[in-house]
């Protein structure tokens, strides 16, 4: 029986493959594009393997899909799913102080924000000290 991560890998990476059949794009084309290997790639739409923030950015910019929409196939937008269009939390009291440097830091792009969020959330998940 899949495990919840086997099971987004291949949501993720059936939803890449459908993106990049879309734009009419073969794998290896996709590949130079977003500066990835092509049996890289190849395990990414088998969903063999999670790719890291910065390459589902390389995809998604690739494939002229938003970030976010790659970060909801990738089971991340969850911990940004409470994040308003001005990336402060329906409820304020859960969230911490790292969140909201993240989303006070004007250095940072809305798409960067909205990542590094999910990543931190990913990381210290819902059974971690202090929730």
């Amino acid at each position: 029986m899949p495990d919840l991560w086997e099971t987004q890998r291949e949501v993720l990476g059936a939803f890449i493959r459908q993106q990049r059949k879309q734009a009419n794009l073969s794998l290896r084309q996709l590949a130079e594009l977003t500066s990835l290997s092509n049996p890289y790639l190849s395990q990414i739409e088998r969903g063999l393997h999670q790719p890291s923030v910065r390459v589902l950015k390389a995809i998604s910019d690739a494939l002229n899909v938003s970030a976010e929409t790659l970060l909801a196939q990738a089971g991340l937008i969850d911990a940004i799913a409470a994040t308003g269009p001005n990336g402060a939390s329906a409820d304020q009291k859960d969230v911490p102080e790292t969140e909201d440097a993240i989303r006070a830091d004007q250095r940072l792009t809305d798409d960067q924000k909205a990542a590094l969020v999910a990543v931190y959330r990913s990381m210290i998940g819902p059974d971690s000290p202090g929730k």
